[in-house]
C-alpha cells in the first residue's frame, strides 16, 4: 500500500474521524491560518488518484468519502515497516519490541491468549 506523507494521513483521518465531507467542512476543521481552499483541493484529488477517497457528486460541488478504512491503512503500515525494518520477519519485529520493553512479556503472552481464543484453540 502507498504511504502517505503527514499531511495526506491528516487528512484521512479527518475522513475516518467524521464520515463524508465537502471542501469547506474540512476547511472548517482547520484553526487559523487555514489552508486556501485550492491547496485543501489539491490534496483532497490527489488522495481520491491514489485511491484512498472517492467522491459523489452533489451540482458542481463533490463530497468525499474514504474507500481505504483506517486499520487497512495501519495493517499495510505495519506491513511496509516489517518489510523494510525487519526483513519480512514479523517475529524479529515482535522480539524488537519486547527487547525494547516496548511490550512486556506478560502482554505478550495476554495476546496471545487473546489469538488462541479467537482462533477457537
Amino acid at each position: 500500500m502507498i504511504r502517505l506523507t503527514t499531511r495526506e494521513e491528516e487528512l484521512m483521518r479527518l475522513f475516518w474521524d467524521k464520515g463524508a465531507l465537502f471542501i469547506k467542512e474540512i476547511l472548517a476543521q482547520y484553526d487559523e491560518p487555514k489552508p486556501h481552499f485550492n491547496t485543501l483541493s489539491t490534496f483532497v484529488r490527489g488522495l481520491e488518484e491514489k485511491g484512498f477517497l472517492a467522491h459523489e457528486a452533489f451540482g458542481n460541488t463533490y463530497r468525499y468519502h474514504a474507500v481505504v478504512s483506517e486499520e487497512e491503512y495501519g495493517a499495510g503500515a505495519m506491513r511496509g515497516v516489517v518489510g523494510k525494518y525487519f526483513n519480512n520477519s514479523y517475529l524479529h519485529a515482535v522480539s524488537s519490541l519486547v527487547r525494547n520493553e516496548k511490550i512486556s512479556i506478560d502482554e505478550l503472552k495476554a495476546l496471545i491468549r487473546e489469538v488462541e481464543t479467537e482462533n477457537g484453540r
